[in-house]
C-alpha cells in the first residue's frame, strides 16, 4: 500500500557513501502538476553506503529498490547493502558480458589503447548508441519497471552504478510517462554532472599514465552527462514509435488505466 509521505521538499542529504542521490520532486508536466515529493527517487549504486547513508535511505520508507547494474558491476563495487522492508529488484540494463574488455581498457589501458576506443569522438559515440539501444532493446524492462509502480512499488529508488546513465533513462522514461516536460526531463539529467554527484573514476593502481589529464580527456565523455546523449534516446523515441504517445502505448503497453495510477501515485496540482 503507497505509504502518503510530505509533499514538500526536503534538504537534499549529503550521503557519504552513496554519490548522485536526489528527490525527483517538483518537476512540472505539461499540464500543470508536478512531480510529488517522496515518491520517486535516483542516485548511485548502494554498496558502499555508510550506516548513516543507510539510516536516512531506512528513513525514507522506500518500498522498492530498482537496481540497473549488470553482475559485473556488482563484481566490481559489491551488492547493495539490505534495507529492513525494502524490496531489492535487480533488472540488468546491459548484458553482463557486453563491454567487459572495453571496461577493462578503461581500467587498466595505456595511453595508446585509450586514444584507440575513446579519441575522435568515439567516446561520445559510443555513449549515444548505447543510450539509443536501451531506448529500442529494453523496452520489456522498462515496462516492468512502469508496471510495478502502478501497482505498490512506491516510494521507490532506482540506481545503477553512476546513477546517471542507466538509471537516467530509466528515471527519463518514467518522467514521459508522467507527462513531465521535457526540458525539465533534462534538467534533472544534467544535475548528474555536479561535482559532488559526479561517479568517482577508477583506474587501476599499475595503469599506465594513471589518471594525467589526458586520460582524464580521454575518459570525460563516458562519464559526463551530456545533452546529446538524452537527445539521442528522444531520437530513438521518435524514429522508432512515431512520438512519445506510441511508445508509451505500442512499445511499454501502458493502458490508460495504468498511466492513471501512475498520475494518482506521482502527480500532485502544482
Amino acid at each position: 500500500m503507497t505509504q502518503q509521505l510530505s509533499q514538500t521538499p526536503s534538504t537534499e542529504p549529503e550521503l557519504t557513501g552513496v554519490r548522485n542521490f536526489r528527490d525527483v520532486g517538483g518537476l512540472p508536466t505539461g499540464d500543470g502538476r508536478q512531480v510529488r515529493y517522496g515518491r520517486l527517487y535516483r542516485s548511485g549504486h548502494l554498496a558502499h553506503a555508510t550506516a548513516g547513508d543507510a539510516t536516512f535511505l531506512a528513513g525514507l520508507g522506500l518500498h522498492t529498490i530498482f537496481d540497473f547494474r549488470n553482475a559485473a558491476d556488482q563484481k566490481l563495487e559489491g551488492p547493495d547493502i539490505e534495507l529492513p522492508g525494502v524490496r531489492n529488484v535487480n533488472l540488468p540494463l546491459t548484458d553482463p558480458a557486453d563491454g567487459a574488455e572495453f571496461w577493462k581498457m578503461v581500467r587498466d589501458g595505456d595511453l595508446d589503447e585509450l586514444r584507440s576506443i575513446l579519441a575522435n569522438g568515439k567516446a561520445a559515440g559510443r555513449m549515444t548508441e548505447t543510450y539509443r539501444l536501451i531506448i529500442k532493446e529494453r523496452t520489456a524492462e522498462h515496462s516492468q519497471v512502469l508496471h510495478a509502480l502502478a501497482e505498490d512499488s512506491v516510494p521507490a529508488l532506482m540506481h545503477c552504478a553512476a546513477g546517471k546513465d542507466r538509471a537516467g533513462l530509466s528515471i527519463a522514461v518514467a518522467l514521459l510517462a508522467l507527462g513531465v516536460e521535457r526540458d525539465a526531463i533534462v534538467a534533472d539529467y544534467l544535475k548528474s554532472n555536479d561535482p559532488h554527484r559526479r561517479y568517482l573514476v577508477k583506474r587501476g593502481d599499475n595503469a599506465p599514465s594513471g589518471t594525467s589529464p589526458e586520460v582524464m580527456d580521454l575518459l570525460s565523455p563516458l562519464f559526463d552527462a551530456r545533452t546529446e546523449y538524452l537527445d539521442a534516446a528522444f531520437a530513438a523515441i521518435e524514429e522508432t514509435w512515431g512520438d512519445v504517445e506510441r511508445y508509451l502505448n505500442d512499445g511499454l503497453k501502458l493502458a490508460p488505466e495504468t498511466r492513471e495510477r501512475l498520475h494518482s501515485h506521482f502527480l500532485e496540482d502544482a
